[in-house]
Parts: structure tokens; C-alpha cells; sequence
């Protein structure tokens, strides 16, 4: 296991070092490209439910504490197509893809949806999107 969290590690590293705009990050980016897929946020979110994350993906919108979510279990809910798509695009393996948004998709939902809903403006949520890159991985 040692040798898969170091790789984890440095990929993660790698994934954070971005700059100031969510256009430089690779998972601001991936989560980006996950909303655009199934229709915004709410599209995300309402995915996510559908295959099985329902009560993560509400703790995430919600106020209260983010549950967490492993690697497989997005894995599973996003398939192997999207997750391969996304792995291609960014040169990375599909557990590498995986484990970054099991890390960074609850506290980016979370930190898009602060009055505990998802809003409706979808410049709102681009808007929160280029902010959360300092502030997540500054």
C-alpha cells in the first residue's frame, strides 16, 4: 500500500500545484468537466445520487459535515468510460483520477454550494469554481 499512497502523493502534488484561475488546475478542471458532462452542478450532483452516492453528494451541498467517498466508490459511480476519458486527458491512471476526486470533490461541492443548495446561476458556480483554486490549492 505504501508504494500506491506515494504515487498517490506525488500525482496529488502535482494535481494541487496549479495557479490562481480553476483554468490551471487538473482537478478543478476534471470537476469542470464532470459538471459540463451531466448538465452542472445539479446534474453532478443528481448523478453521483443515482449511482449510489446520494447521501455523500447531499452532505456536500448541504450545511452540515461532508461524508467522505473512496476512490472506488467514484470510480463505480462515474464508470470506467468517463473516468478513462478523464485519465487520458490529464496523462494520469484511472485510480490516480479517482483517488484526486474522492480527496477534492466533497470540499469543491461543498465550498459551491455554501448556502446548502446548489444555485442556480451557472456563472455563479464558474465563478465559485476560479475562486476555490487559491483557496483549495493556494
Amino acid at each position: 500500500m505504501g508504494l500506491l499512497d506515494g504515487m498517490l502523493g506525488q500525482v496529488l502534488n502535482n494535481l494541487s500545484g496549479a495557479g490562481a484561475q480553476a483554468g490551471d488546475n487538473p482537478i478543478l478542471q476534471m470537476v469542470q468537466g464532470l459538471m459540463q458532462q451531466n448538465g452542472g452542478l445539479a446534474g453532478l450532483v443528481d448523478m453521483l445520487g443515482k449511482h449510489g452516492l446520494a447521501e455523500q453528494a447531499q452532505s456536500w451541498v448541504g450545511t452540515g459535515d461532508n461524508l467522505p467517498v473512496s476512490a472506488e466508490q467514484i470510480g463505480q459511480a462515474l464508470g470506467s468510460g468517463p473516468l478513462a476519458e478523464l485519465a487520458g486527458k490529464f496523462g494520469l491512471d484511472t485510480q490516480a483520477v479517482s483517488g484526486g476526486l474522492a480527496q477534492y470533490l466533497p470540499e469543491i461541492v461543498n465550498q459551491l454550494t455554501p448556502q446548502g443548495r446548489v444555485p442556480d446561476d451557472g456563472n455563479a458556480v464558474e465563478q465559485g469554481l476560479a475562486a476555490l483554486a487559491g483557496k483549495l490549492f493556494g
